[in-house]
């Protein structure tokens, strides 16, 4: 026992420290994790789907697998009393604890290696199904979304509002793209609303699409991949101005829509790091190209000209815009979406708020 001690026990201290810095730090997390999977284990499910997710936590030579974890949440907490220098000195001297706790951690690791990954990733699923039911109790006036079939594009919303903004405050609007390929243009005045509906289609979509209810009174959407430009910006880590990220995400979603993938796209305010003339003419071009391809979806823009489209393409480009309304100098947002084309703006409006006349 002294030559274990005074030969082997500096030899194993490499190992040791590296053991303890894996797995020092994860015992009280293994603990945790013990309450999750005894709930799951106790728990009589009725739904068939749910029995066959449990059925995947099955017991290990006679134990449960939470009992397992247990006892390498309890071994990894024993290797921890060595961070107590004096009990370390004192158990080490006595009972070569370090090296009885790694070679029991090995043990276990050994005696385990099957069917632990596969009982995380029911527990893993177990949380997101979870999550999901959340909405639904704390949301019990969200529509449950129907699923469409079929080759073309659905996403139908009646009283679509934005789940992030409080009810109080948010306003429902109605969207229809119904078995048809189309791409909607939407014209509007700063702050009136276009970017938060193309975040409330998102979001609400995708919502859906996993099986959550959603924030509107109807709302049916086909099965398809959502791909967003938004909020681009530039990168001094990655040397990437702002032009060059946009079309980096251009590339990335024009490459998409002309592959397999049935993708939907949501476009805020197209290659805004560039001059006026480029980005009227570049969005046209991308836009043309969308067509060419049958992209579906919605683009938001400042840029009137683009609503021309329309008329060059009417099958295909549709028009909304959101609008203001000014009373005696004061603008009045209602936040509702329309068909056609916006015709108020209150850029000059907000400039001389800040005190800055842009004169006529």
């Amino acid at each position: 026992m002294l030559y274990l001690i005074i030969v082997w026990l500096p030899r194993a201290k490499k190992i040791i420290d590296k053991t303890d810095l894996l797995a020092g730090k994860i015992g009280a997390t293994l603990a945790h994790f013990v309450m999750a999977f005894q709930s799951v284990e106790n728990e009589q499910w009725s739904s068939p789907a749910l029995n066959d997710l449990a059925a995947k936590i099955k017991r290990n030579e006679g134990k449960k697998v939470s009992e397992k974890i247990k006892e390498l949440s309890q071994l990894i907490n024993k290797l921890n009393y060595r961070l107590n220098m004096v009990v370390q000195v004192v158990l080490n001297a006595f009972f070569v604890w370090d090296i009885r706790q790694i070679i029991a951690i090995e043990n276990w690791k050994r005696d385990n290696q099957q069917g632990f990954e596969t009982a995380f990733d029911a527990i893993a699923e177990f949380e997101a199904l979870m999550s999901l039911a959340g909405l639904r109790i704390n949301y019990p006036d969200w529509a449950v979304p129907q699923i469409a079939g079929g080759s073309s594009y659905t996403l139908v919303a009646k009283g679509i509002a934005h789940p992030l903004i409080s009810p109080k405050k948010r306003i429902e609007n109605d969207y229809t793209l119904d078995g048809s390929f189309n791409i909607d243009i939407i014209t509007g005045s700063n702050m009136a609303g276009k970017s938060t509906f193309l975040r409330t289609i998102g979001i609400n979509t995708v919502l859906a699409l996993c099986g959550a209810p959603v924030c509107a009174q109807e709302m049916k959407v086909s099965v398809m991949t959502v791909i967003t430009y938004m909020r681009i910006k530039d990168s001094l880590n990655e040397s990437t101005s702002t032009f060059k990220a946009e079309l980096d995400r251009l590339q990335m979603l024009i490459k998409a829509v002309e592959s397999d993938q049935k993708v939907f796209f949501l476009i805020d305010e197209m290659l805004r790091g560039t001059n006026s003339v480029d980005k009227y003419l570049g969005s046209k071009a991308v836009i043309e190209r969308l067509i060419s391809k049958k992209g579906v979806g919605l683009v938001a823009t400042h840029d009137l000209q683009i609503a021309e489209l329309e008329a060059k393409y009417p099958a295909y480009i549709r028009n909304f815009y959101f609008d203001i309304q000014v009373l005696k100098g004061e603008m009045i947002f209602d936040y509702k979406m329309k068909h056609g084309e916006c015709k108020t703006f209150n850029a000059s409006l907000l400039l001389k708020q800040i005190g800055i006349d842009v004169g006529e």
